[in-house]
Formats: structure tokens, sequence, C-alpha cells
């Protein structure tokens, strides 16, 4: 018998829990088993034996084992009403049972923008710009990128805060040998942008935010001067993050997209 509970303080008057560890053949499991100390029968029990057992896996991971177990939940019920008069599967917990078995008995869905062609992802209208970048932003010099990017910025009039949340990502992730360059051939190729561009470069070097832009195997080459690059990197990078987020979220991209995107977990996000 396993120590520790799962069970919320303010349920623990209406049931207990108990976790046993088994050895199986595929290695250890569990047999979570909940008793219910109230008469009324709790219509979405189903749902939190599934958050019990979930909470019970969590632990085992953080234990140092890097598959999970399987877990058995058991519910022992004594309740007026006979026989038990609710369904005993997460799926029936749901308003439509059909469409929640579409979604959570397969593979869940995945955006691979790595194996995306660019010549598609330019037909992804406002979007292209993150997925583009994302797509490239550890495997290849940005400058190499900088005429593709310009030229859907120009086209798709982002506002100046959306190309400063751009290039403090850049700055933060990217690669390039020619900070500078990639600099001015944003600007020249995106004219609108031309004075916006410079500012938030000088903006980035004064702060340190940009992290030189960090660019190539050519150690602390920068997007302006080497002076300040450390001074700030850390709160500099999360706060990229966050504005990165917010403009991808004022412009309707999905959160999935957006978590991939930033590395902020959900709580942050709702934080925005």
């Amino acid at each position: 018998m396993e120590s520790g509970s799962f069970i919320e303080d303010d349920l623990r008057t209406q049931c207990s829990d108990m976790l046993y560890s088994v050895q199986t053949n595929s290695g250890k499991g569990y047999i979570y088993t909940v008793v219910e100390h109230q008469s009324r029968p709790e219509k979405l029990m189903a749902f939190r034996l599934l958050r019990y057992s979930v909470a019970a896996m969590q632990r085992h991971l953080e234990q140092g084992n890097d598959t999970l177990p399987i877990v058995i939940p058991l519910l022992f019920y004594h309740g007026a009403t006979s026989p038990y008069p609710y369904s005993t599967h997460f799926l029936d917990c749901f308003a439509d049972p059909e469409l929640a078995a579409t979604v959570y008995q397969q593979a869940f869905p995945l955006v691979d923008i790595t194996t995306i062609p660019d010549s598609e992802i330019l037909t992804h209208r406002r979007v292209a710009l993150l997925q583009l970048v994302q797509k490239h932003i550890r495997t290849r010099d940005m400058l190499e990128l900088a005429v593709e990017l310009a030229t859907l910025i120009e086209k798709w009039q982002y506002s100046k805060e959306q190309c400063k949340s751009l290039l403090y990502y850049i700055a933060q992730a990217g690669n390039t040998i020619d900070g500078e360059g990639f600099i001015r051939t944003l600007a020249e190729k995106a004219p609108t942008y031309r004075e916006d561009f410079m500012t938030i470069a000088e903006q980035l070097e004064a702060k340190g935010e940009a992290r030189g832009i960090q660019l190539g195997k050519q150690e602390g080459y920068q997007l302006g001067r080497q002076d300040g690059v450390n001074e700030g990197l850390q709160q500099g990078e999360k706060a990229a993050s966050r504005k990165i987020a917010q403009q991808l979220l004022a412009n309707g991209a999905e959160r999935n997209l957006i978590k991939i995107a930033t590395g902020l977990s959900d709580s942050e996000l709702d934080k925005l």
C-alpha cells in the first residue's frame, strides 16, 4: 500500500482513497481504490477517478520513472440507490460521448511545422510569418529568410508591437552571422517599417534582451554591440515570449501553436 491521498481536502468527508502498488508482467502498476462515504452517488465520479488516476501516474513519473504505469481505478459504492445509477466510463460524462470518443480515443492532432514545405506555409496568411520563423529558427541563418520575412511583414501590415515581438523572439532563439545585415534587409524590403526596425534594433541593443541575436557559431555576435548582452537576458527572454503570445492571441492563433512558439505554459497564457 502506497502512502498519500489524491482526494481534495473538501471532499475527504465524502470519500477516502487507497493506492496499492502491484507488479505486473509489464512492470509496476497500481490499483487505485475510492470508497464513498456519502449515500448519494456522484454523476461525474468516472471523471473524478480519471483525475485521481492521472495524479497517481504523475507521482510515479516524479519518482524518476519515464513511462506511465497502469492505474486501475476501483470504486466501492454502498449508496441508497441500487444498482449504481451512473456510467462508470468517463466518456459518458461528456454531453456528446460519441464526439468525446472520437477526440480522446485516438492520437492527439499534431501540427509538425518542421515537415511542412515553405511554399505551403506561405499560404497560411497572417500566421505564416511566425510559422516560417518557427520552422527555421534553430536550423538556418535567419539572414537567409530575411527577404521572405520582410515580404510577409509588408504584405500583412503587422503592427509595430508585433514586429517588435518577432525580433525579440528571433534575438532570443535565432541564429545569423550578420545581425546588422538581417536588420538592414528587413528595412530595405519592408520600407513601411524601416524606422520601426531600426528603433527596435536599438532597443534590443540597449536593453541587452537580444542575446546579441546570438547568432551563429561566432559566439557573442550581436545585433548591435556586445555591451549589455548578458544583463537582463533571462528576464528579456521571458518578456519576449509573453509579448509574442499576446500578439498571437490577439490575432486568433491556436493556443497549442502559441505554446509551442513561446514555451509558455497554460497557466502563463491564462495570465496574459
